[in-house]
């Protein structure tokens, strides 16, 4: 049964407890029926989905490769036909990881790509024209990456995906406002929040302080600026930092 009065949020790469998972939480909080989107990490979509239930929110779960566009259709296709409409899109799913500039290859930038730049793309352009097909429209958020301004060592090929999502964001905000003004959309581009665990402490020390704010944001921290861009209805193409400042201010770094 499609459930038409319902509000629908998609999070893609919510299936493991990360960013996206807060994300969803935040939306959940803010009368959003929750669709999680994983790949690969279907007993983790299920935990986090377990989660979220637990905690009072209607939830579905979709699987699809975002790189793959016929699996990007099935997966908006199968929303559509059982949640009935789709009112915000929060982009999370991307891979970040270090590659040495003598150890960069055509297959690095294709990889990143493929996981940084379709994975967000395919699913916000089929997504934004379903919500121009709805009278109240809806919102897309891209997840970008505060160093697009401020690139550091041995993530080239990372950072050269990430640096399309800016653009892509304010084109699509263009595009998708000429067929309908309600359909809103933007950015966020978060900093050091939730830092992996195999950085070394010398790494973290110097990701830490080079922040204005001196400290680790949380996945809490984006959320918020998520639900920020979701319910102000009079902003679309920007892109909000959420790095502590980092992107202003390095000392020596």
């Amino acid at each position: 049964m499609k459930s038409d009065s319902k509000k629908w949020a998609l999070i893609t790469g919510a299936g493991r407890q990360r960013v996206g998972f807060h994300v969803a939480r935040a939306l959940g909080k803010k009368g959003y029926s929750l669709a999680l989107h994983y790949r690969t990490s279907a007993t983790e979509a299920r935990e986090s989905a377990g989660i979220l239930s637990q905690e009072g929110f209607e939830i579905r779960i979709f699987q699809a490769d975002l790189a793959v566009e016929s699996q990007v259709g099935r997966l908006v296709e199968q929303l559509h036909s059982e949640c009935g409409r789709l009112d915000a899109l929060v982009s999370c799913a991307s891979t970040w990881h270090a590659v040495e500039l003598d150890k960069t290859t055509a297959a690095d930038y294709l990889g990143f790509f493929e996981s940084n730049v379709l994975a967000t793309v395919l699913i916000a352009q089929k997504a934004g024209l379903l919500m121009t097909r709805q009278p109240e429209g809806g919102c897309i958020v891209t997840v970008g990456d505060w160093a697009v301004t401020r690139p550091y060592l041995n993530y080239l090929a990372y950072h050269t995906s990430k640096g399309a999502i800016p653009v892509f964001t304010k084109a699509l905000a263009v595009e998708l406002a000429h067929l309908n003004p309600r359909v809103r959309v933007n950015c966020v581009e978060p900093g050091p929040v939730m830092l992996p665990a195999e950085l070394s402490p010398q790494d973290r020390e110097e990701a830490i302080g080079a922040t204005l704010v001196q400290r680790e944001g949380s996945p809490d921290h984006v959320a918020m600026a998520v639900m920020s861009l979701v319910e102000n209805d009079f902003i679309t193409g920007v892109c909000l930092p959420v790095d502590g400042g980092r992107s202003i201010w390095a000392l020596n770094r």
